[in-house]
C-alpha cells in the first residue's frame, strides 16, 4: 500500500483530504500503521535518556500520532455520512482495537511517570498560561484513563473499554440498519395529503432511489422521535403508523446493548472512585457535581410540564372539532399546526418558500458571518468533497488573508446518519502548522430535479446552528493540537452553536435570505411577528421532549456498579416516571434504543449540555443585543475572547471575558417561557 493517501500529508489547499484518491481498502492499513507509529513515539518518549520536561514529554505528546489522527478523522466522518457494509464491518473490527491502543497510551506506567514528574515541577518551570494548561489537562486525561490503578484493577479496565468500543458500534450499526428499515412506505401520494407538493415529489424520488416500484413514496426517518412530517399528514393513520415505526425502532436489538453498556459504564466510574458514570462524567465538565445537573434539571420540569399540559389543552379543542377524543403522541404535531393557523395566522409550510437553501446560505448564514466578524466565503469547484453531494467553500478574513476551509453536505442519502452535526478535517494548530477544514452535515431532503431545496424553519434553524460549531472549528487559534476549536467540555460545546442560531431572525440577516424563491418578494414583517409569537407557544412541549431525553441519558447513567437492569424499555418507563415526565402524548426526543448521542457518540451522561449550554447562549444573546456596540465590535470580542480560545482557557472564564460576569439563568427561562421555574 505504498500509493496510500494517509501516509503522507495531502499537498491539497489547507490539507484538505485527497478524497479523489481515498479508497476503502485505504483505511484499515492507515489505522495500522498509524496506530504503530504513535506506540513508536510513545516509546521514544518514555526512552529519553534526558529528565521529563515540558517539551520532551509534553510537547512530544502533542505530536505524536498525526497519521493516526489523520485517517481517524476522515473515516469517523465518511462513516457517518456516507458509510457502505465495508465500513461499517471495518468499524466493528476497528473500534476495539482504537480502544486498548488509547489504553495502551494512558496506562502506560512509564509515560504517566514522566508526565506526573513534570506535572509535580510545574510552578518552577516558567510555563506560560496555555502551557501550563496542556499540563493540567494532559495530567488530568491520564488518571481519568486509570494510570493510577493496580494492574488487576487496568486489567479489567481495558476488557470494559474494549466491550464499551464495540457496543457502541454494534449500537450505531443497529440504529443505522432499524431507521433505513422501517421508512413509511405508502402506495399513493393521496396518503401524504396536506404535504406540500415539493415534498410529495421528494418522497416519490426516494422511493425510486431505495428501489421502490413507480407510484410508491417513501418517507425516510429522522434520527428523532418525532417526524417533521407529522405536522402536516392529514391522514390520522399515516400520522400513527409514522410516529410508531419511528418509536419502534432498535427495540429489540439495542435494548440488551444499551443494558449491558450502562452498566460497563457504571463499574468503570467505580473502578475509578466515583459513585456513577455521570459522577465521573460531570466531574470534568463546567457543570462540575450530579447535584449541581440535578438542580437544573428538577427546576425546569415542572414549569415545562404545566406549558406542555396548557398547550394540550389548546390541541384537545381543535382535535375535538374533528371528532378526536383522546388526544394522541401522533396529533401533536398535526394540531399544533392548526392552532398556529387559527390563532396566530400562521402556516409553516407556507413559509418554505421563503426559505431556499441557497439563498438561505449565502445571503443568511454567510451574510451573518460577515457582518459579526468580516468573513467573506469562495466556493472551491477545483476541490473535490468525499461525495458529490458535498460543496467546498475557501473562507476569507476581512483583510482578504485566507482562514480555511469549509465543507457543506446538506442532502439526506440512505448511506448518512440521521441528524446534523459538524466535523473537523483538519483542525487548526500552530505547533503542527495547521489551518482549519471543518464541514457540517444536515439531512434536508434532496428536491425533485429542477425543483429549488426549500427548508422548514426549524431546518432554517439547524443550518445556523451548525454553523455555529463551524464557527468554532475555523476561529481556533491554539499553539497545542488538544485545545483545537469544539475541544472544549461537552456541557460548553453546544454554546457558540446555539449563540449562532440567533441570527436566524435578527432583522438585518432575516430580511436578506427570507425572500420568495420565485418571486423575490421578502418574507412580509407581520408574518415574522407572527413566527416569534408562535415560537412560544411550542415550547412546552419542545422543553418536555428535551428534558424527557436529558433525564433518560441521567438515569441510565446514574445507575451504580452492580444494579442489575432487566429490560430497558421497562427501565425508560420508570425512568420518566420517577422524573414527573411520563406524558403518554409526548415521547422523548429519542428514546433509549435510537438514543444515539449517548449510547454511539460522545453525549453519555451528557445530554444535559444543551440546556446548560442555552444558559449562557441566552445570557450572550441578550449581551449582543445590549451595550451599544456594534455587530462587529460585539462580534470580534465574542470571536477573540471565546470562539478563537478552544480548550485553552477555562470554558467558564470565557464566558466571563465576553459578558463580564458569571452567567444568569433568567434569559433561559424567558425564552423557554418558564418564568415561573
Amino acid at each position: 500500500m505504498s500509493d496510500n493517501p494517509f501516509f503522507e500529508p495531502s499537498t491539497l489547499a489547507y490539507g484538505l483530504p485527497p478524497f479523489a484518491e481515498i479508497r476503502e481498502e485505504h483505511y484499515l492499513p492507515a489505522f495500522e500503521r498509524g496506530m504503530a507509529d504513535q506506540l513508536a513515539e510513545i516509546a521514544a518518549i518514555v526512552a529519553d535518556p534526558e529528565p521529563p520536561s515540558f517539551d520532551n514529554t509534553l510537547v512530544a505528546l502533542e505530536r505524536s500520532g498525526v497519521l493516526l489522527h489523520r485517517v481517524r478523522l476522515v473515516f469517523d466522518n465518511q462513516l457517518a455520512s456516507d458509510a457502505t457494509d465495508a465500513l461499517q464491518e471495518l468499524a466493528a473490527e476497528i473500534s476495539p482495537r482504537l480502544a486498548a491502543h488509547a489504553d495502551a497510551i494512558h496506562l502506560d506506567p512509564a509515560l504517566y511517570a514522566r508526565v506526573r514528574a513534570v506535572y509535580e515541577a510545574r510552578e518552577t518551570l516558567d510555563l506560560d498560561a496555555q502551557a501550563l494548561r496542556l499540563l493540567e489537562r494532559h495530567h488530568t486525561r491520564f488518571v481519568r484513563a486509570g494510570a493510577r490503578l493496580s494492574p488487576a484493577e487496568q486489567q479489567r479496565l481495558r476488557e470494559i473499554n474494549a466491550q464499551l468500543a464495540s457496543d457502541a458500534t454494534t449500537f450505531r450499526q443497529n440504529v443505522f440498519d432499524d431507521t433505513r428499515a422501517r421508512a413509511l412506505v405508502l402506495d399513493s401520494a393521496e396518503q401524504l395529503d396536506g404535504l406540500p407538493a415539493g415534498q410529495i415529489a421528494a418522497a416519490a424520488e426516494n422511493a425510486k432511489a431505495l428501489g421502490h416500484p413507480d407510484g410508491t413514496h417513501v418517507l425516510s426517518l429522522k434520527n428523532f422521535s418525532n417526524q417533521p412530517e407529522l405536522a402536516s399528514l392529514t391522514d390520522r393513520a399515516v400520522r400513527a403508523r409514522l410516529l410508531e415505526a419511528s418509536l419502534g425502532r432498535a427495540v429489540e436489538s439495542n435494548g440488551p446493548v444499551a443494558i449491558r453498556m450502562a452498566q460497563l459504564r457504571a463499574e468503570r466510574a467505580a473502578l475509578l472512585g466515583y459513585p456513577s458514570y455521570a459522577a465521573y462524567v460531570v466531574a470534568d465538565e463546567t457543570a462540575g457535581t450530579v447535584e449541581a445537573v440535578d438542580a437544573m434539571l428538577a427546576r425546569l420540569v415542572p414549569p415545562a410540564v404545566a406549558n406542555a399540559e396548557r398547550e394540550a389543552a389548546e390541541l384537545a379543542k381543535a382535535a375535538a372539532a374533528d371528532g378526536i377524543t383522546e388526544l394522541a403522541a401522533h396529533d401533536w404535531a398535526y394540531y399544533s399546526e392548526q392552532v398556529r393557523k387559527a390563532v396566530y395566522d400562521l402556516d409553516t409550510a407556507a413559509l418554505r418558500p421563503y426559505f431556499e437553501l441557497e439563498r438561505v446560505l449565502r445571503d443568511g448564514v454567510f451574510h451573518a458571518a460577515n457582518l459579526a466578524y468580516g468573513l467573506t466565503f469562495t466556493e472551491r469547484d477545483d476541490l473535490t468533497g468525499y461525495h458529490p453531494d458535498v460543496r467546498v467553500f475557501e473562507v476569507f478574513e476581512a483583510d482578504g488573508s485566507p482562514l480555511g476551509l469549509f465543507l457543506g453536505d446538506f442532502y439526506a442519502r440512505e448511506s448518512k446518519g440521521g441528524g446534523a452535526w459538524m466535523n473537523e478535517l483538519v483542525p487548526q494548530s500552530e505547533l503542527l502548522g495547521r489551518r482549519p477544514v471543518v464541514v457540517n452535515n444536515l439531512n434536508i431532503a434532496h428536491p425533485a430535479p429542477a425543483e429549488p431545496a426549500l427548508l422548514t424553519w426549524d431546518e432554517v434553524r439547524t443550518l445556523f446552528h451548525e454553523f455555529g460549531h463551524a464557527l468554532h472549528g475555523l476561529f481556533s487559534a491554539v499553539r497545542y493540537p488538544l485545545f483545537s476549536g469544539t475541544e472544549v467540555p461537552r456541557d460548553f460545546v453546544e454554546f457558540p452553536s446555539q449563540v449562532n442560531e440567533m441570527w436566524m431572525d435578527w432583522p438585518e440577516v432575516l430580511a436578506n435570505f427570507a425572500r420568495h424563491h420565485e418571486t423575490g418578494e421578502p418574507l412580509p414583517a407581520e408574518v415574522v411577528a407572527r413566527i416569534d409569537a408562535a415560537e412560544q407557544f411550542g415550547q412546552g412541549f419542545r422543553t418536555v421532549e428535551y428534558l424527557a431525553a436529558a433525564l433518560l441519558d441521567w438515569a441510565w447513567h446514574t445507575v451504580p456498579a452492580g444494579q442489575e437492569i432487566a429490560d430497558a424499555q421497562e427501565f425508560e418507563a420508570a425512568a420518566l416516571a420517577r422524573a414527573g415526565l411520563a406524558l403518554p402524548a409526548v415521547p422523548p426526543r429519542y428514546r433509549s434504543t435510537y438514543f444515539s448521542h449517548i449510547f454511539a457518540s460522545e453525549y453519555s451522561a451528557g445530554y444535559y449540555a444543551y440546556i446548560w449550554s442555552e444558559v449562557l447562549d441566552a445570557d450572550t444573546v441578550e449581551w449582543f443585543r445590549s451595550g451599544g456596540r456594534t455587530v462587529r465590535a460585539s462580534g470580534e470580542i465574542f470571536r477573540a475572547e471565546l470562539l478563537s480560545r478552544g480548550g485553552s482557557k477555562d470554558a467558564l472564564d470565557c464566558f466571563r471575558a465576553v459578558v463580564g460576569r458569571d452567567p444568569e439563568i433568567a434569559p433561559l427561562l424567558k425564552r423557554r417561557g418558564l418564568t415561573g421555574a
